[in-house]
């Protein structure tokens, strides 16, 4: 039997690359399967070298529930013994984003990755080193076969700030990535699909990713016009209250 592991992936920085350039390393919109692969095996305590065909079996799909911003930083350094300075590298992160990713695959499987991430060995963190996730990122296990389908049903993750934005939006339009078959025309190539961590020889395959839409309920949902919450009174700023009264002479 088939079941699905969902997770949210929420942070205040993210980045998934699915290539880099020289000092230049970019992000995806969303994540990779090859960096949730990652975080799977480092939940699992596998070293890079470890055998991957178990995990690149699963069947990947995310769905963008909060894009967030783009942004990019510029870092430096230096060589320790000459102190002469390295190139200028630009690294690309995605600020205050919100997925769901979810993967599918033997329920045996799914309930081992299931009690992984609850109680990891290596943390997890989202596609670097430098971006920890806001809260746990499990979800819980799903019992049905496709990730897609899982996505279609799963609550709106957004952050709460977020969905204040939204409130008066009854459903709200998420985009779904999953993964198309290996002749599927529809679909874009990218090349993410894990091979091997070996930090001696990383390898990724092409895989095909295919964009759908979903419309899940919006639990933030006030009609507009109804229910309207009173303003919040903003108390007068008075510092003068905190001091005593002078003596007279």
């Amino acid at each position: 039997m088939t079941s699905v592991l969902a997770l949210r992936l929420a942070g205040p920085l993210q980045s998934w690359g699915a290539s880099a350039r020289f000092a230049r390393r970019t992000t995806e919109t969303a994540p990779t399967k090859s960096g949730v692969t990652g975080l799977l095996a480092a939940a699992l305590g596998r070293d890079r070298k470890a055998d991957l065909t178990d995990l690149a079996a699963l069947r990947f799909a995310v769905r963008i529930d909060q894009p967030g911003t783009r942004i990019r930083d510029f870092q430096t350094a230096h060589h320790t013994d000459t102190d002469k300075a390295m190139p200028v590298s630009q690294r690309f992160y995605l600020a205050d984003a919100v997925f769901v990713a979810a993967v599918a695959g033997d329920d045996a499987l799914i309930s081992t990755l299931h009690a992984a991430v609850r109680a990891p060995v290596y943390l997890p963190y989202l596609g670097r080193r430098s971006c920890p996730p806001q809260g746990p990122v499990d979800l819980g296990i799903r019992n049905v076969r496709d990730p897609v389908e899982a996505l279609k049903t799963e609550e709106w993750q957004a952050s709460h700030w977020y969905r204040e934005q939204r409130r008066h939006d009854r459903t709200v339009t998420l985009t779904i990535l999953g993964e198309g078959t290996a002749d599927d025309r529809h679909g874009d190539a990218l090349k993410d699909q894990p091979i091997s961590f070996d930090p001696r020889h990383r390898r990724y395959g092409l895989r095909s990713v295919v964009s759908s839409a979903v419309d899940v309920p919006n639990p933030r949902f006030i009609s507009a016009g109804r229910n309207r919450r009173a303003p919040v009174p903003v108390p007068r700023h008075e510092p003068e209250a905190l001091l005593s009264p002078m003596d007279g002479p």
